[in-house]
């Protein structure tokens, strides 16, 4: 915009004071349109591009001053040259700049002075509308990598970076980056307030240094969007580090100024966003992955038992809890153990691995629940002394549906049969803590009869107290499908949300 000659509008009803203004300011290089009255500069101003009015001050129909606020009202970037063929006073002029012109020229009126003033004027306009495009890219450049670092998926990254594109650069916009599997996708948007979408996309990143690069490509090259026409696309590359694709900004080149700062600094924001979520996502890969492996790898086969087990981690924008379960045969008894520790981490992951397998160890040494916990808790206290866990342990005689259990802060199990349902309460300290445990409760599960474990994520919601979601809980547990994998799959759909916060492990085990 700035290479095109600036368009001025003169205004002046004396035809010749109009032929002699028209004519020094197009020798200076200037593009002239006319007006001889208030009225009809009026229109021009609202249906021409114009940078610059030049008015005359005493017009047929309304006065310059009265002309001058209209454009100004309308267009307050719009300068104004007032003009005189009279003799004014201090106060005239006064009253021309007050009421909002930027320039007053009086008669006798010299060409250099006109043409003086003229650029003296733009040249301040134009720096002003720079400064308040800077400014207003600025605030977009903000608001966007605010978005995008909140984004809870990639792709809603992807779509955050593209709408905010569009809005800073007022244009269609594209953003492209490679997923954590390797995938490249692009986030399209037409324009601003549109709303943006993703596709698949291959770009060749052969030769992208590290850093920020810019380069002016065809639009051929990025037939992504309706590009403008007769336009290049300027394209600001952001590569993080030497082992990372280079994540891609695309804008028409028409909406750049020199050196191009915000679209640099918005794909450097964009990329700092992929880069954070990917460590997110590689961590939580890891300890589900790390969880999935320190779980039993299947279920004991017992005879006159029924069992069955679910376990969901978190959805994938949250961090991995410490949810683990046990389930083996040991000398005639089925050992039975459900436990979360604190925290959502991979850190949290690593210690649950360690309360299993010392959970484990002190049951083939013999010992019973309650001295299983104790030595757990003696264990954590020494070892993990800032961690805190719950966990209960049950040991089932099948024969007989002999029932040792002990519970360390843990959630109470449900017992159901023939459609009445109660909670096994056992209320005893968490692991971590040193305080006195109470005796194992001891009972018979008669046949027929289904137990319930489950940690606090399938009965945890954001909109609902514990004491609701138990009661929840109990009301579904009424009614134990023969199928045991279809009662766990229907207690996740009725009790846990759709979002899944917290990890959640259920374990059912039913006496024939």
């Amino acid at each position: 915009m700035d290479g095109m000659p600036a368009t001025v509008l003169v205004v002046d009803d004396s035809r010749t004071k109009r032929y002699l203004l028209v004519s020094w300011l197009t020798r200076a290089g200037f593009t002239v349109l006319e007006a001889e009255n208030g009225a009809d500069a009026l229109a021009r101003v609202e249906a021409d591009r114009i940078d610059l009015v030049v008015l005359d001050v005493r017009l047929p129909d309304l006065s310059g001053y009265e002309v001058c606020e209209q454009i100004k009202a309308r267009h307050p970037a719009m300068p104004v040259i007032h003009v005189s063929a009279h003799a004014v006073d201090v106060a005239d002029r006064a009253q021309g700049l007050t009421r909002g012109a930027d320039a007053y020229l009086t008669e006798p009126i010299e060409p250099e002075e006109l043409i003086a003033t003229a650029r003296a004027v733009l040249r301040y306009y134009q720096a002003r509308k720079r400064a308040e495009l800077l400014a207003e890219r600025l605030l977009g450049l903000a608001d966007t990598t605010v978005t995008v670092h909140a984004a809870p998926t990639f792709v809603r990254l992807l779509e955050a970076a593209a709408e905010g594109a569009a809005q800073i650069f007022k244009s269609p916009a594209a953003v492209i980056a490679e997923t954590f599997d390797g995938d490249c996708l692009a986030g399209i948007c037409a324009g601003p307030g549109a709303a943006a979408a993703v596709v698949p996309w291959v770009v060749d990143d052969t030769g992208v240094p590290t850093g920020s690069t810019v380069r002016v490509e065809t639009p051929a090259n990025w037939a992504l969007v309706d590009w403008p026409a007769d336009d290049s696309v300027t394209v600001a590359a952001a590569k993080l580090r030497e082992d990372r694709a280079p994540l891609y900004v695309v804008v028409p080149t028409a909406t750049q100024t020199a050196r191009t700062p915000v679209l640099v600094q918005l794909a450097q924001a964009v990329a700092a966003a992929v880069e954070a979520q990917r460590s997110f996502d590689e961590e939580h890969r890891i300890a589900v992955t790390l969880q999935r492996s320190l779980l039993p790898r299947g279920l004991p086969t017992v005879a006159g038992l029924d069992l069955a087990v679910r376990y969901e981690p978190a959805s994938a924008q949250t961090e991995v809890g410490g949810d683990f379960y046990e389930l083996v045969m040991l000398d005639g008894h089925l050992l039975l153990a459900i436990g979360d520790v604190a925290g959502h981490s991979l850190h949290a992951a690593t210690v649950m691995a360690e309360l299993r397998h010392a959970v484990r160890a002190y049951a083939v040494e013999g010992h019973q629940p309650g001295e299983i916990l104790h030595r757990v808790n003696e264990l954590m206290r020494t070892l993990l002394p800032n961690e805190i866990a719950t966990l209960c342990v049950l040991l089932l005689h099948p024969p007989t549906g002999h029932v040792r259990l002990a519970s360390a802060g843990h959630l109470p199990p449900v017992l159901s049969k023939d459609g009445k349902v109660e909670f096994v309460q056992h209320s005893a300290p968490l692991l971590g803590v040193r305080a006195p445990r109470p005796a194992d409760l001891e009972f018979v599960l008669p046949a027929g009869a289904t137990l319930v474990f489950y940690t606090d994520g399938l009965i945890e919601r954001r909109d609902a107290t514990i004491d609701e979601g138990l009661a929840a809980l109990a009301a579904i547990s009424a009614t134990v499908d023969d199928d045991l994998d279809r009662f766990c799959a229907r207690l996740l759909v009725e009790l846990a949300p759709s979002e899944i916060q917290d990890d959640v492990a259920v374990v059912v085990l039913r006496r024939r």
